[in-house]
């Protein structure tokens, strides 16, 4: 029997969202025979984690569905006993890069990699906490349907499963390493305010991620792009294109990776930095790994605390770290894209060294242009007024601060490039949990 992985990270209320994705695995359950992992990875407050508990116990008993919910604590004593049987040369870094004090988008997803190498899984499935399923005829609209139906089959036989090939039969050999849709509903980062207030200060505010050098035409296309997912069309009929994966259009919220991609290489474990989590995105499709974009869109939707006080601060700090991180991010792609089919081996996997060098050789990047980031952030928000301005006058004392973590972020990555194949190992000999139900 196959084993997957059903994840969600949160740190925040959803336990109709637990209930959701208890659904989820039942249906994975009974369509496709697997067994079903449903990990919930809890950072939230001990009340919270209660009732997330009580959702979870009042799952219905289906028989192939495990159910592992694990707090902070009982994530630590797993990841210490796999860091110590790694070998790992700096324990207590790895340690810190895998289970940080701040929030990483991309740690808390390395957990569940390595939970799932624990348990025996042939793919991570993840969902957010902020999100939902579509309804078509009243019945949920669960990706997990197109995951498990093609991931980790060679493309080739994976075409039957779909209703678009438009793959390239040099890859037809290579197994489908990515599936995945993207969203409905409000923006994938929450921007949409500053859209409302001032759409020319948006358009500056979200051109800031744009490469360095790029064209005004170029940042008009990225911003009518960004963070918009896929539409506001409510889901009527299956669509389901096999290619290298349109990675622009596929979510965190809504996605299936095959084991033989997240073993290989983690995602960066930058702290407080939204995006950090969507590098093997990139990294699947440089590599000319097939994928599968489907149209099984997950509803998004935000909830009050990021618009407000102290909410509103941290997001927000967490979008100038995104902008600060793509001065490093954007050179490791531009190599990922250059080496294209390069960075696989003869077995089609990830050869995670190369990564591992563009990162460092990356850290090495001039600062000037996350200098000119930062001042047009300023004005920008200045220009808004408001709770916008007061936070640049929070965010001015922070810069030189912000410029170190970037590229002390990218470092981390390689350190944690690195170590990850020990690590991977290791987990696989470690207990994921001792009270599965």
């Amino acid at each position: 029997m196959r084993d997957v992985c059903l994840t969600l990270p949160t740190n925040r209320a959803c336990a109709d969202t637990i209930t959701a994705i208890g659904a989820e695995a039942a249906h994975a359950v009974r369509r496709f025979g697997v067994r079903v992992h449903l990990l919930v990875l809890d950072s939230a407050d001990p009340a919270t984690r209660a009732r997330h508990a009580a959702a979870l116990a009042a799952l219905p008993a289906v028989e192939g569905v495990v159910v592992h919910h694990l707090d902070e604590d009982a994530q630590r004593a797993f990841l210490r006993e796999a860091v110590e049987r790694s070998g790992a040369a700096d324990p207590d870094r790895l340690l810190r890069l895998m289970l940080p004090d701040a929030l990483s988008y991309g740690a808390c997803t390395n957990r569940a990699f390595l939970l799932a190498a624990a348990l025996g899984c042939a793919s991570v499935h993840r969902r957010d906490s902020d999100s939902s399923y579509q309804l078509l005829d009243g019945e949920p609209v669960f990706p997990i349907e197109h995951e498990l139906a093609t991931l980790g089959l060679k493309a080739a036989d994976a075409a039957a499963a779909v209703t678009e090939n438009r793959l390239d039969p040099a890859h037809a050999d290579k197994p489908v390493a990515l599936v995945g849709a993207s969203f409905v509903g409000e923006l994938s980062v929450d921007i949409g305010e500053i859209r409302e207030l001032d759409p020319e200060v948006y358009h500056d505010v979200v051109a800031l991620w744009a490469p360095t050098g790029a064209s005004e035409q170029e940042k008009r296309e990225l911003v009518a792009d960004s963070f918009t997912g896929g539409g506001s069309e409510p889901f009527t009929a299956d669509r389901a294109v096999l290619d290298l994966p349109d990675i622009w259009h596929i979510d965190m919220c809504n996605i299936g990776l095959h084991h033989e991609v997240y073993e290989r290489v983690p995602l960066p474990p930058a702290t407080d930095t939204i995006g950090s989590d969507y590098f093997l995105h990139h990294l699947v499709r440089d590599a000319t790994l097939p994928g599968v974009t489907h149209n099984r869109h997950i509803v998004n939707y935000y909830t009050p605390e990021r618009r407000t006080g102290p909410g509103f601060t941290a997001y927000q700090l967490r979008y100038a770290k995104f902008l600060l991180s793509m001065l490093y991010l954007y050179p490791v792609y531009s190599d990922m894209e250059t080496a294209g089919g390069a960075l696989l081996d003869e077995q089609h996997r990830v050869r995670p060294e190369a990564i591992a060098d563009s990162a460092r050789r990356s850290a090495a990047t001039d600062r000037a242009e996350n200098h000119r980031r930062l001042a047009e952030l300023d004005r920008c928000y200045r220009r808004l007024g408001g709770k916008y301005a007061d936070f640049a006058d929070r965010l001015a004392p922070l810069r030189a601060r912000l410029l170190d973590e970037a590229q002390a972020d990218i470092e981390d990555f390689a350190a944690l490039i690195d170590a990850w194949g020990p690590l991977v190992r290791a987990a696989k000999a470690t207990p994921a949990d001792r009270s599965p139900r």
